[in-house]
């Protein structure tokens, strides 16, 4: 029995260390200095010649750095190489759940789990290796109304993407998985295809493909030592020799950290205790004709498929039970750790076995053959790093996956067109490897993984905020004087009101899939905008300062537009060289040659990498600082606005003294300061950019000046009401060669085949978030249909 046999019917796999098996560096005999000599050494060793340089080299063996070799590889690049420190699979990989499924809450990462389950369908037939993929198809589990309206809301935003969704009755959920208890189940969401597969065999047949296409894979060659050269290629170090490389790409796992730390990089990756637990035959399971879909326990919190005629469930612990290896940040990974796992704790995750058995009865008289406890990596948000990294020239990551089966076939692919054509197939921005910072210490990431791991079934709503680790270092000169009076959202690292409380408001973070307690308060904020005057803390923008003799070469280089002259403002893209856009940045040129970049805050380092990039490979003689942190900054706006700034300062503040995306140095209440002239929903404004010392006191005496006129403050949810009913869009005319103009030109010539459109909507209490399904007489309009019907499919 499975209640009673849970402290003698254990059996934890045990593995040698692989210091053990085989050696993990080499000591050279005296002579072996010469490279002809290290290369014939490494031949006997390795069993292949060594080669001294690549285009590209993977640094890690697990399925996603596989992967990321033979897309490469098969897409036509030459001397694509992949060392791995022990063998193929050590690490998280081995140890998997192999779980594969087409749904994921947020849009674009839908599109990498797409393209893995694909994959994974051709991959044996393309490369003769069985991989041993099961189809049988998933479902997640309803058993609250709250869970009934969080799966309808994923409902709406799936349509106009290719998986396949459905939401299905308890009756069919029956009929799927006739073994479950149906006492609490509401409704299920059901994507066929869905299923599992082996680790193992994957990853060997992705390495039988990269080798297949020309990769070379060599094992064991650990890294020892990364060294950027002048023109921005990389020498790997390794016992075998020294590879020079046109670009590395960091796929290591939980050793991710370690090798970050090789070129002065801390990355946030911390590994996570994960356990699974695996049944006997089950007579009920092996009496049944068809694979049971695997399930998810939304409630329960841990996942459960069938595991040849028995059966394997893994929970997720709530923060106070589950366990960091918190060691490993601190002192490193273990030598020779590589296919080992924990000790096993059931104790930790009795509750969810008890619901396990509630569920899913036959449980109950199930024997235990195997309990698995291995390291699984996290990041602070949940989601891997992955992609080229600022600061650190042809540098890249896929890192940070705590979920590494069913994205690597997807981040192979994503990654090896970015690396072929210069960029991103498509956005993935929510895991760009630079939206975290210096902010983000080690403290804050455990207390985020803590919270992460325990969030994974936690219900999903719309403008989901998560508070451990909170408020960073972060935080903006007027937090203090704020941070009791709204509700706070985290923004890169910052803290920014998001709304405003009054008296009478119930208040607090309380979200829903329905309009709850911030849905009055907002439309409060935006009359008063519109009304009277309102302030808002803008500091998480990203700003940049360009100056230098190349400077205005440089941004006419990188924008889609003309470079402000001096006193102005304007509105500029960086567009990738198919003329797709990359960025959206405010410039104004504030000194002869010196241009502040204003950025949003979730692409600041984004941004930077890319600006950098092009710098270093013009070459430009620029010098180029990010002052995000030092710089605060104040909206004020609204008709009243020109009124109340008067009050502080001698600058004439009139339409013909100071116009619409000007900027000019001032003194307000008796600080140095630059101010633009900006709009907010048509309504007068401007953007103050003051130092972050200077910032309280600033603000005291705008509200003060203000408080006849019936000043307020005003957050971001106010803010985006009123820019999406604004709907204003600006174009400049451009005559540098700037990248993708040609591609635009291109573009141009043949006639727009798409066009972003504003929809209005009839609702009482359910509006709409974004990427919903736009849907024309009871059909979902695709991206090809004409521009005379629906131009999107989803609502932007």
């Amino acid at each position: 029995m499975l209640c009673q046999t849970i402290n003698y019917n254990i059996c934890s796999l045990r593995y040698a260390r692989l210091s053990d098996l085989m050696p993990t560096c080499v000591l050279f005999p005296s002579g072996y200095g010469k490279s002809e000599s290290v290369c014939a050494f490494s031949c006997a060793f390795l069993g292949k010649r060594w080669k001294d340089t690549a285009e590209t080299v993977i640094i890690g063996g697990g399925c996603v750095g596989v992967s990321i070799a033979y897309h490469l590889a098969k897409a036509g690049q030459n001397d694509v190489v992949l060392l791995e420190k022990s063998e193929l699979t050590a690490g998280s990989t081995w140890h998997a759940a192999g779980l594969t499924t087409y749904y994921h809450p947020g849009i674009n990462l839908k599109k990498v789990h797409y393209h893995s389950i694909k994959l994974y369908e051709s991959l044996e037939a393309e490369t003769g290796q069985a991989v041993g993929f099961h189809q049988p198809g998933s479902i997640r589990i309803a058993s609250t109304p709250v869970r009934v309206d969080e799966l309808k809301y994923q409902m709406t935003r799936t349509h106009w993407h290719p998986t396949p969704q459905w939401l299905i009755t308890p009756e069919k959920i029956q009929e799927l998985f006739p073994l479950l208890n149906m006492d609490k189940v509401l409704a299920g969401l059901y994507n066929p295809g869905d299923g599992h597969i082996d680790p193992y065999s994957l990853t060997m047949a992705l390495a039988a493909g990269a080798r297949m296409y020309g990769a070379q894979i060599y094992n064991p060659a650990l890294v020892s030592g990364l060294t950027p050269t002048r023109d921005g290629k990389w020498d790997v170090q390794t016992p075998h020799g020294t590879i020079r490389a046109n670009r590395i790409v960091n796929a290591t796992g939980f050793w991710a950290r370690e090798v970050g730390q090789l070129i002065g990089f801390e990355h946030p990756t911390i590994p996570i205790h994960h356990q699974y637990v695996v049944t006997a035959t089950v007579p009920e399971v092996k009496a049944l004709k068809t694979e049971l879909p695997v399930i998810r326990d939304l409630e329960g919190s841990y996942y459960l498929r069938q595991e040849r005629d028995g059966l394997l469930f893994g929970p997720y612990e709530k923060e106070d039970k589950m366990v960091l290896q918190d060691s490993w940040v601190r002192d490193g990974v273990p030598p020779g750790f590589g296919k080992e796992l924990f000790e096993s704790d059931l104790d930790r995750i009795m509750e969810h076995v008890e619901m396990a058995m509630e569920m899913v009865p036959v449980l109950k008289n199930a024997d235990i053959i195997n309990v698995v406890s291995g390291p699984i990596t996290y990041t602070p948000d949940l989601l891997p790093m992955v992609g080229p990294h600022q600061a650190a020239r042809n540098y890249w990551t896929a890192i940070g996956f705590g979920y590494g089966v069913i994205h690597a076939g997807g981040i192979g692919k994503f990654l090896s067109d970015w690396i072929i054509t210069g960029e991103p197939p498509f956005d993935l921005i929510e895991c760009d490897p630079n939206r975290y910072g210096k902010w983000t210490t080690v403290p804050y990431m455990c207390a985020k993984a803590r919270e992460s791991y325990g969030f994974n079934n936690v219900v999903g709503h719309p403008k989901e905020e998560r508070f451990a680790g909170r408020p960073t270092q972060r935080t903006s000169g007027v937090y203090e004087l704020l941070k009791g009076k709204a509700s706070m959202g985290f923004h890169a690292g910052w803290e920014q009101p998001h709304w405003f409380y009054k008296s009478g408001d119930e208040v607090g973070y309380k979200p829903n899939f329905r309009r709850t307690n911030w849905f009055g308060p907002v439309g409060r904020e935006c009359k008063l905008v519109m009304e009277k005057v309102g302030v808002i803390d803008l500091t998480p923008f990203g700003k940049f300062i360009v100056k230098g003799k190349d400077s205005q070469k440089l941004l006419d280089r990188l924008f889609a537009n003309t470079m402000p002259k001096l006193g102005l403002t304007n509105i500029s893209h960086m567009l990738t060289p198919t003329g797709r856009v990359y960025a959206e940045v405010t410039i104004t040129q504030h000194a002869p040659g010196e241009f502040l970049l204003i950025t949003g805050s979730g692409s600041e380092l984004h941004d930077l990498r890319w600006i950098e990039r092009e710098a270093a490979e013009g070459p430009y003689d620029v010098d180029i600082s990010n002052v995000t942190d030092d710089i605060g900054v104040l909206g004020v706006a609204g008709p009243k606005t020109r009124d109340v700034l008067q009050k502080l300062t001698q600058e004439d503040m009139s339409d013909s003294g100071f116009k619409f995306l000007h900027c000019k140095p001032i003194t307000l209440a008796g600080i140095d300061l630059r101010a633009i002239r900006i709009s907010y929903t048509g309504e007068l404004g401007w953007e103050l950019y003051i130092p972050q010392k200077d910032m309280a006191t600033v603000y005291q005496a705008i509200m003060e000046a203000g408080q006849d006129m019936g000043i307020d403050n005003f957050g971001t949810y106010a803010m985006s009401s009123l820019r999406l009913e604004k709907g204003f869009r600006g174009w400049g005319a451009e005559t540098a060669d700037f990248i993708g103009k040609a591609a635009l030109q291109e573009i141009k010539a043949k006639g727009l085949k798409r066009k972003l459109s504003y929809i209005t909507m009839d609702t009482d209490n359910v509006d709409p978030e974004g990427n919903e399904t736009v849907w024309l007489n009871g059909k979902v309009k695709s991206q090809e249909q004409s521009l005379e019907t629906v131009d999107e499919r989803r609502i932007c």
